[in-house]
């Protein structure tokens, strides 16, 4: 390690270099290299490849997760919510049971880790949409969810993005299954292979802005063809708001504006 004395303050690597600031001082220092098969044998990196089988694990679970809603996440997700979802799945692996590397995910015993995650962390959906209601509902056998809104008035319940004259409420619905280790293919493989990463999606109608909407809305994601459901996979429930504007007499997405959250699961 070396003090950078020049009056250029560099930060980061270059030519094998790392520059780096501490204390209020400029150093420098040479790349530290550790060739791929040192990390994978030595035994002095056995907690870095116990990490690496884990992080795997949760890169996994996050696919499953994000497929389970994939066909709404392109309208209402911000380009984190791949490494914020992977992070919520490092986040409860210390409470699965297992050897080190090896934990089980699992998801069912801390689904409540990701009741209220916004797919878009600068459009949270309760600044966007907060109509009292009591949120939705999953049915006893885990293969119905549905979200009933009592009328509201539009101008007074929904943070309106510009240009955007019209609305729909949204209920999205996917299963997730536990994941656990496989010494067979020394990887993270789901519980039970279906239901996972599979989702349904059920949209209002198109509802004016402006005033009260003039009637309850009543959402329901039908999820029998999945049924039935084992006890290591959990069903999870997402409410969501997305944006039109009217031309012509057609309405069109707008590009931005739109929310979701994780509401419930079970």
């Amino acid at each position: 390690m070396a003090k950078n004395n020049s009056f250029i303050r560099l930060e980061g690597t270059l030519d094998g270099l790392t520059f780096y600031r501490k204390n209020g001082e400029s150093f420098v220092k040479t790349k530290n290299r550790v060739s791929r098969n040192r990390i994978m044998n030595d035994p002095e990196y056995i907690r870095t490849r116990e990490n690496m089988q884990e992080f795997g694990g949760a890169a996994k679970c996050g696919k499953a997760f994000r497929s389970a809603f994939a066909s709404i996440s392109r309208l209402v997700a911000d380009s984190y919510i791949s490494s914020r979802v992977t992070g919520k799945f490092r986040g409860i692996v210390g409470n699965g049971v297992g050897l080190r590397g090896q934990r089980l995910y699992n998801v069912v015993d801390n689904v409540t880790q990701f009741i209220g995650l916004d797919f878009n962390i600068s459009k949270p959906f309760d600044a966007n949409f907060n109509a009292p209601s009591d949120g939705p509902v999953i049915n006893a056998s885990r293969d119905s969810v549905t979200w009933d809104i009592p009328d509201f008035n539009t101008d007074t319940y929904v943070n309106i993005p510009s240009g955007a004259t019209h609305f729909k409420l949204a209920l999205a619905s996917g299963y997730m299954s536990n994941y656990e280790w496989d010494v067979a293919t020394k990887g993270y493989v789901p519980v039970e292979e279906t239901p996972n990463g599979v989702g349904v999606v059920t949209y209002s109608n198109a509802i004016a802005i402006g005033g009260m909407v003039g009637a309850a809305t009543s959402l329901t994601t039908d999820l029998t063809a999945f049924a039935p459901v084992p006890v290591t996979t959990v069903l999870l429930g997402a409410t969501a708001i997305v944006f039109f504007q009217m031309v012509n007499g057609e309405l069109y997405e707008l590009a931005q504006g739109h929310s979701m959250k994780i509401a419930v699961g079970l």
